[in-house]
């Protein structure tokens, strides 16, 4: 029932993320139609219509095309592919990056790691400290060269969400400091190409939060100081607006600022955005589960942002879905990679949706003056190099199976329809065009992803198509395209019931511990020189201040691992509190919420204090004590913790021996094996070993 009682209309069989309402019943003529705008049911399609479109360069031609891209990071969406074994984790970034064999992506737009949540995790700054810069942190590194060495004209863009928070001075804000941001984000793109050989192409501004015109000027004129002048400013990755308006009436900023880019623009722009005159992204868009109707969110948006919205770019988020499921906005990548022990990877529609633009388009085409828009519903877009070459993609999705996560979308109608495009200027002497098709299987749950068709003929400069529902179409002078493959990785399996990590690597080739992911805070692979015992490689907890946020992260900083549907669990792990006085540590076990959520997590933790105390929570933040009592633990000594969930009970040892039992759970709930911090300190930890029945 809606708010006014009213029951909604929905759009019948729709699949998981995909079950908004076909129309609500405010305007009660669209709910006599019932559901007209969806898919008919079989056999009751309704006779082509007949429709002619030009397309036609004499006159000049459009925007040009800046690329189709996505985003790793906002945050540690990329977090699980590190630690694939091969061939498997090369195949997975050739889908991604390869040209003519994927997605064939053209832009690479990486998260600038600031220590906080920015929504599945944390990404690890270059500078967690004022004083020591460190460019091998983290995996956006290593990411951005595995592009380039499959695509070496893709570019690259970086953007932060999060800062650390010496940049702040005691607030939560990069602004009053406006040369310490700056600053801070120049040695980035420095340390790219003096660490890495990597040149970044394009710079943001702070994603979806305020931006500040002085920061802005101040940060091109920094660039400039260091001989940047090549690198563009992209703002303000938000809304369309106060930017926009702010450029119209600040001629300054307008100067400063290269391209608009806005999130989630629902394939429309605003006049002002128009009027700079400058180039329009929707630079970051989709965000949705990457299913069927997911495909059809990204070809309606991948078209319909330069149909409707004059976007010459669009930016998925997320490029490949390696996170736990259950973190917030699960698979919603172009592909799904989150299963690293087993090897097991899917190449999802959005890729082969992606490629209907990507392998026959590049950055540097212009698009046509075109309207865009198909008479009985659906769009098209047509774009050359001017050099003779054309390409033309056809997308048809319906309402029902193209809705993106956000925004809502109004309802519109698609039918099945005969269209007939009419080839001038210098495209009069095309005389045949290779076609790829892709058909969105909702009713036979057998869709049909990027094939080859025969080439269509074109005759006196005219050919045509009958269009059904659901489908996107690309017809092309270009010979290239490939719908590349791979063999059939491994099968899906759970995360091993049986997990040991003593942390035992001298040179690790990333600074993180394989599959733990951090939801506050940074843990890294730590060398303690100052132990002559068994604890030289640890894992550590090494932010200690809290960052200048961007979603509300914990007090405390924990980092998650395992299988989300673990109920009856052991771990056991050693723990080392630095901090004297008020340190703590933790450990825990059916840990229910992380990522933007994580300030509310649920689950059984149990801490052990310097002071020499220990509880037991039902809680992150310490709220919900279950039991407490003395410990005898103390700082700067190795201990051993084990915690034992079984059924509705709970007991916990300290160095083998039993500390506190008995303690009853309310419910008897799952979740992840957990490891954490009582606050933003040095803390570490080894041996870790989880055991699942």
């Amino acid at each position: 029932m809606d708010a006014a009682g009213g029951r909604r209309l929905r759009c019948p069989g729709s699949p998981r993320r995909a079950g908004a309402p076909c129309g609500r019943a405010l305007l009660w003529g669209w709910a006599l139609l019932g559901c007209a705008w969806c898919p008919r049911p079989p056999g009751a399609a309704a006779a082509p219509f007949l429709v002619g479109y030009a397309l036609d360069d004499s006159g000049g031609l459009g925007r040009e095309f800046d690329g189709i891209g996505a985003v790793s990071g906002g945050g540690a969406t990329s977090r699980l592919l590190v630690n694939y074994p091969e061939p498997y984790r090369s195949q997975i970034l050739d889908y991604l990056f390869m040209p003519n064999f994927g997605a064939s992506l053209h832009i690479l737009k990486v998260e600038i790691g600031g220590d906080g949540q920015s929504t599945d995790g944390t990404e690890p700054s270059h500078m967690h400290y004022e004083n020591y810069e460190n460019y091998f942190r983290g995996y956006e590194w290593w990411l951005m060269k595995e592009a380039k060495k499959r695509n070496p004209n893709i570019k690259l863009i970086g953007l932060p969400w999060t800062f650390p928070g010496w940049i702040g001075r005691g607030q939560n804000w990069p602004y009053n400091h406006p040369d310490v941001t700056a600053y801070y984000v120049v040695s980035w793109i420095l340390g790219a190409k003096q660490y890495h050989n990597l040149d970044i192409d394009y710079i943001g501004i702070w994603n979806e939060r305020s931006f500040s015109s002085r920061y802005i000027k101040l940060l091109r004129y920094t660039l400039d100081k260091q001989g940047l002048q090549r690198v563009r400013i992209i703002a303000s990755d938000n809304m369309w607006e106060p930017i926009s308006f702010f450029m119209m009436v600040d001629s300054e900023l307008h100067k400063v600022v290269d391209i608009i880019g806005a999130h989630y623009p629902g394939t429309k722009t605003v006049p002002n955005a128009l009027a700079t005159q400058k180039k329009l992204w929707a630079s970051e868009d989709y965000s949705t589960f990457n299913d069927e109707a997911g495909s059809g969110c990204w070809a309606r948006i991948l078209n319909q942002n330069y149909v409707n919205g004059n976007m010459t770019s669009t930016i998925a988020w997320n490029l490949v879905a390696s996170y736990y499921e259950d973190l917030p906005f699960g698979r919603d990548g172009l592909m799904t990679a989150q299963e690293p022990w087993s090897g097991y990877y899917a190449v999802e529609g959005p890729i082969w949706v992606t490629a209907h633009t990507t392998q026959f388009t590049y950055p540097g085409w212009h698009y046509l003056q075109v309207d865009g828009h198909l008479e009985h519903g659906g769009s098209y877009v047509a774009l050359t190099d001017g050099l003779g070459n054309l390409t033309i993609i056809i997308e048809t999705m319906t309402y029902c199976h193209s809705q993106c996560i956000r925004p809502p979308l109004l309802p519109f109608i698609v039918s099945p329809q005969k269209a007939t495009f009419y080839l001038k200027g210098s495209f009069h002497k095309v005389k045949i065009l290779k076609m790829w098709y892709t058909k969105l299987g909702f009713k036979s749950a057998n869709s049909t992803f990027f094939h080859p068709l025969p080439p269509v003929k074109v005759h006196e400069g005219m050919f045509s198509l009958n269009l059904d529902v659901d489908e996107v179409y690309t017809l092309t002078t270009l010979t290239t395209g490939q719908k590349g493959t791979y063999p059939d990785p491994p099968q899906s399996k759970p995360f091993p019931s049986n997990y040991k990590d003593d942390f035992k690597i001298r040179n690790p080739p990333f600074s993180e511990a394989p599959h733990f992911a951090d939801q506050t805070g940074v843990f890294e692979y730590f060398v303690n020189t100052s132990d002559p015992g068994d604890h030289i490689f640890t894992l550590r907890q090494v932010v200690i201040q809290r960052p200048i946020t961007w979603a509300s992260d914990a007090d405390q900083a924990i980092s998650i691992i395992g299988d989300f549907k673990w109920v009856n669990v052991t771990i056991t792990c050693d723990v080392y509190i630095e901090r004297l006085g008020n340190g703590g540590v933790f450990i825990a076990g059916r840990v229910k919420n992380g990522g933007i959520y994580v300030r509310s997590s649920k689950g059984l933790f149990f801490w052990v204090f310097a002071d020499g105390t220990y509880r037991v929570t039902g809680d992150l933040s310490g709220k919900e004590v279950l039991m407490k009592g003395m410990s005898g633990v103390r700082a700067r000594v190795w201990h051993t913790l084990t915690l034992n969930l079984k059924g509705s009970s709970a007991s916990g040892s300290l160095n083998g021996y039993p500390l506190w039992e008995n303690v009853t759970l309310s419910e008897t709930s799952h979740g992840w094996a957990a490891i954490g911090t009582r606050s933003f300190e040095f803390a570490q930890f080894d041996n870790f070993h989880v055991e699942a029945s």
